[in-house]
């Protein structure tokens, strides 16, 4: 893969900024991100498990420190733009619900019944748009706003650095998340597919080291971002297996529990509109504003006044 396929610079912002002269466009978007509120709250919001038993599971942001690592590994080897791969990397995920999942498939059913929908992808552009900052937003650049759009959903990123952290993505949350649902006793290791195991490893380390390396070697040899068709196939067959097997998985009473605090909460606060953040004319997008952004442990403190003043929700 040539080094001319790097985005070396960019095609610049929404709104003009005058040169840093220290960093440069997608350094300065990385470090905006870093210090951004909603980044932050990626520490108290739910990858996979709710109110886990144990200090060792993912939060969503060790989900988006441990993709950051793979993709900047990746476009460092592919002689792309680290600057620009971490940036999206660091960025994708911001709009994610409380409760991972469940909370996104719950505010999803939610907006169905008011003829909406909801993508945290989307989501994630608008909480770097218009909702941080007081609602002047970031201003990021196009190549990092296009990332964290297209990161996943139908469309694709314009950038090979955009590419790279898409199927990243995956790679990471695929794997730690197997991880994870084991440690939580959700599966066993017998139940899990053997078919992409004996091509991509049994262990996570492995694993991932399969799928860097291939998709390195794949990237050159076919001169655009891809894994070789084996190994694609194997990670999504193991994908859909934790569609199937643990993101719903029945014997987790949490994830009940979990929708249905996200749902009270966004139909008591489209109802009390004074009680919410002001961040848009359309009472329904101000109320997914305002509950997509909250953390667990606020959604569950809040619940709790409003509906349960004297109980526990999991208990």
């Amino acid at each position: 893969m040539s080094a001319t396929w790097a985005c070396e610079a960019s095609a610049g912002r929404q709104r003009p900024e005058p040169p840093d002269g220290v960093r440069n466009e997608f350094q300065r978007d990385r470090d905006r991100i870093i210090h951004a509120k909603a980044f932050r709250r990626l520490m108290h919001k739910t990858q996979v498990f709710i109110a886990p038993d144990g200090d060792h599971f993912r939060t969503r942001l060790i989900h988006t420190l441990e993709m950051m690592q793979i993709s900047r590994t990746i476009a460092r080897s592919l002689g792309l733009n680290e600057d620009l791969t971490e940036a999206i990397a660091l960025g994708h995920d911001l709009g994610h619900t409380p409760f991972g999942h469940t909370g996104e498939a719950s505010i999803s059913r939610v907006l169905a019944t008011y003829g909406r929908t909801f993508r945290h992808n989307e989501h994630s552009l608008r909480v770097v748009d218009k909702l941080e900052r007081g609602g002047a937003g970031l201003n990021l650049t196009l190549e990092v706003r296009d990332g964290i759009r297209n990161h996943t959903g139908e469309r694709y990123p314009s950038t090979r650095e955009g590419e790279i952290v898409r199927i990243a993505d995956r790679i990471a949350y695929v794997n730690h998340d197997v991880d994870d649902a084991l440690r939580a006793g959700i599966i066993s290791w017998d139940e899990l597919p053997k078919g992409p195991l004996s091509v991509l490893g049994e262990k996570m380390s492995v694993r991932i080291d399969t799928l860097v390396r291939d998709m390195i070697s794949s990237s050159k040899k076919q001169g655009e971002i891809s894994l070789s068709g084996p190994v694609y196939e194997a990670l999504m067959e193991l994908r859909a297996w934790l569609f199937r097997n643990v993101y719903g998985n029945p014997l987790s009473r949490e994830n009940e529990k979990a929708a249905g605090v996200v749902a009270a909460l966004f139909e008591y606060y489209l109802e009390h509109c004074g009680e919410r953040a002001a961040s848009d004319p359309d009472p329904i997008v101000e109320t997914v504003d305002f509950v997509a952004g909250m953390t667990d442990r606020y959604a569950l403190a809040t619940y709790r006044r409003l509906f349960l003043p004297r109980g526990e929700i999991f208990a």
